[in-house]
């Protein structure tokens, strides 16, 4: 079906009851062509993410897709990189405001909450447009334990034991569903090798330390961390010495 002009503004529905532009953002996280995962165990949460260096002149130390928004919370973005900064920017104003005005760190699931709220009131306005990126938010709460959230474009947040982004979610998808099946309860390492394992798959070979970048949040260190080059270099050794 031809979407007719129905794609003119944000704010306008088709005859069939689709927002092609909140569709279009949906694209826009596929367009870099990159693939997120993020797989919750009993003990810790992993984010994984390709890294690609778009030009040799660039430094790639200053390319990342990670983004820090507190001690105890950290995301990776997939999609424009551009609105993953804002969307970050966001997300650390609305957990400084949260401690400033509680007194306590602010849960993630509250910080899902708020930023899918925020993606969703850039579907409703004419002078807006949705972001085009999709951004997981792994923490390690006091009380609930570790937690991984999802929050997409069009406003909608889900807590997951497993999850993906980008071009090639849907496989990645297929894995992550037959191996949390078959084991629910993953510790720190074998999530770890999960999401590695994933992204190898779906991306079809094997990759370099510089290929991806790695973040963990464990309950032994519940503050969120991004892996050195060497620490990622010894997982994918230990990966394929058991392979």
């Amino acid at each position: 079906m031809s979407s007719a002009g129905y794609d003119r503004q944000i704010t306008v529905f088709s005859p069939e009851g689709r927002l092609y532009q909140v569709e279009y953002a949906f694209k826009a996280v596929r367009s870099p062509g990159l693939t997120s995962i993020g797989v919750r165990g009993k003990d810790s949460v992993v984010l994984v993410t390709q890294k690609k260096v778009p030009d040799k002149l660039v430094d790639p130390s200053s390319i990342t897709h990670m983004f820090k928004v507190a001690d105890h919370i950290g995301s990776v973005a997939t999609g424009l990189v551009a609105d993953a900064r804002a969307q970050c920017q966001r997300a650390r104003y609305e957990v400084a405001e949260f401690k400033y005005k509680n007194g306590y760190d602010m849960p993630v699931k509250e910080l899902a909450s708020r930023m899918a709220d925020w993606s969703q009131l850039r579907t409703q306005h004419a002078f807006m447009r949705a972001d085009g990126v999709v951004v997981m938010y792994a923490s390690m709460d006091e009380e609930a334990g570790p937690q991984l959230y999802r929050c997409d474009p069009a406003g909608h947040f889900v807590g997951y034991k497993a999850c993906a982004a980008g071009l090639k979610e849907q496989e990645a998808n297929n894995f992550l569903e037959k191996r949390v099946k078959a084991n629910g309860e993953m510790d720190y390492q074998q999530a770890l090798e999960t999401a590695i394992i994933a992204l190898q798959q779906v991306v079809g070979q094997d990759l370099k330390p510089t290929d991806l970048e790695v973040s963990v949040v464990t309950a032994d260190d519940p503050k969120w961390r991004v892996f050195s080059e060497e620490e990622i270099d010894a997982t994918l050794t230990a990966i394929s010495d058991r392979d």
